[in-house]
């Protein structure tokens, strides 16, 4: 048996379950090893306020979240080297894909561990995973030198061979999917299969959190909240988004004129239905769990006969639970809302990303029209569901004008919630090669946060702009622009 310390490094100082914890802690546990968890969420010294900040500038309605959550004072480098000196770990593990992708922070969850344990005095192999190997592995051991391995594409049942090797005293370099580095050179393992049946992964086991962990404000209110996935992947290629750095890891490469895989099939993979079920059930009742953020890259993309299994699961139980989904405009029409309203979906979120159709189409690999982003918005609106439109600033090419556009469009779909995410170049995607060459971000940045910063150097549009369009988006969507240029010159822009 080998002792595993998990390391969850989020900087935003509320409530995330992050998913490839609750995974790979069931793989590990199921292997009989032991696990333990340090968890960086509310540590005062390293968390940034993300709840405050998003209500501040309204993305966020104003709720009582912090009178539910004591923020810890202790020094955290003490803390975690407590940790693994009362643990003593064999392995120390801080960063993994799921179907976060990158929301929440997750993206620099590799970064922000490394961070940690580079303070600590540490004998105990130093294992991660992530994105970021999973594009440019050679990369990573310049950045964050001193880790032993890094793991590429999913990582659950590949760590868990890592730990097996302890015990039985085998050859880690051997096992698929490990990068490590020997006499000064990189050497990439052949890669593992990819996870085709999700039900193989165990119950998730969330056992391992805190309970404040689970309180998150949703729409004005503090409910008791996880977040859950059903399914992996996504048939699309955003040329921005992660998503296509797992799909051409796993060498699912061909592309159709609409921007989709043309074997999405194999790549496309959820749980069963009574899987799912039983998951939630026992979440609902274990941690008094009422909403479940489902973070799937494409929620309707999940296999219909799995999702009507589990509608008539749920509708039959009487569980008081609600889901908030994600899924794209493509995906949404009147026949599909009696499937929704059965499965509890309170609220669903789809990305807008930006106006210019004509821009979505050339540059981003986006392909659905105004008409029926328009038309998916207003069906949600008549069956009661609650609608948010997820825009994207700080691209390279982008004028303000095509945020000024951005922001009328939003105002034409009559949002119940509006979020605006600075353009991340996330290592590996298309829009972030690009970007890269034209100067408008370095190689490879450091310290993304979507939600928090922009890391642009772009000379067309100044990252005080962009600051500013994040700020006061929602505002400007809620109550016009008639008042632009005055907010410009209160906040020390020149026209």
């Amino acid at each position: 048996m080998a002792k595993i310390l998990l390391i969850s490094p989020s900087t935003w100082g509320r409530g995330i379950t992050p998913i490839w914890v609750v995974s790979h802690t069931a793989c590990l546990k199921a292997r009989g090893h032991q696990i333990e968890l340090f968890d960086c969420t509310f540590y005062e010294q390293w968390s940034v306020n993300e709840i405050k900040f998003n209500t501040e500038n309204k993305q966020y309605r104003p709720s009582e979240y912090e009178s539910f959550v004591t923020m810890k004072t202790e020094d955290i480098y003490e803390e975690a080297q407590n940790k693994v000196a009362e643990f003593k770990p064999d392995i120390i593990f801080w960063s993994a894909i799921s179907s976060h992708i990158h929301g929440e922070g997750e993206y620099s969850n590799i970064q922000n561990g490394f961070d940690l344990i580079s303070k600590l005095d540490i004998t105990a192999l130093k294992v991660t995973s992530g994105l970021q190997p999973t594009a440019s592995p050679e990369l990573m051991f310049e950045k964050f030198a001193g880790v032993d391995y890094f793991i590429r594409g999913e990582s659950e049942f590949v760590l868990c061979d890592v730990a097996d090797s302890l015990d039985k005293d085998k050859n880690i370099k051997s096992i698929k999917g490990v990068v490590y580095k020997e006499n000064g050179k990189v050497k990439c393992n052949p890669r593992q299969d990819i996870i085709s049946n999700l039900d193989d992964i165990p119950f998730y086991d969330y056992s391992l959190f805190e309970d404040q962990l689970f309180f998150r404000p949703f729409n004005g209110k503090v409910v008791r909240a996880v977040d859950y996935e059903l399914s992996r992947g996504c048939p699309y290629t955003c040329t921005y988004c992660v998503e296509t750095v797992i799909q051409k890891y796993y060498g699912f490469n061909e592309i159709s004129k609409n921007g989709v895989l043309s074997n999405a099939k194999q790549y496309l993979r959820n749980k069963s239905g009574q899987r799912i079920f039983g998951e939630i059930k026992s979440i609902h009742e274990k941690f008094g769990v009422t909403y479940f953020r489902c973070q799937d890259t494409n929620f309707l993309t999940i296999k219909r006969s799995v999702l009507n299994e589990l509608a008539d699961l749920i509708d039959s139980s009487g569980l008081d639970i609600f889901l908030y989904i994600e899924t794209r405009p493509e995906s949404i029409s009147t026949s599909i809302i009696p499937l929704l309203k059965k499965l509890r979906v309170r609220g669903v979120g789809m990305g807008v990303e930006m106006a210019s159709e004509g821009f979505r189409k050339s540059k981003l690999n986006r392909f659905p029209s105004q008409e029926k982003i328009l038309n998916a918005f207003k069906i949600l609106k008549g069956a009661g569901i609650l609608r948010t439109a997820y825009n994207m600033i700080g691209l390279a090419d982008e004028t303000e004008e095509m945020i000024l556009d951005t922001i009328r469009f939003n105002q034409e779909l009559e949002l119940d919630n509006i979020t605006v995410a600075y353009y991340s170049p996330y290592l590996g995607t298309i829009e972030q090669e690009k970007s890269a060459e034209q100067k408008s971000f370095q190689d490879y940045e450091y310290n993304v946060d979507g939600q928090l910063r922009t890391m642009t150097k772009s000379t067309d549009i100044s990252k005080e702009l962009l600051t500013f369009y994040k700020k006061h988006f929602t505002t400007l969507v809620r109550e016009g622009l008639e008042n632009l240029e005055k907010l410009k010159t209160t906040e020390g822009l020149k026209s």
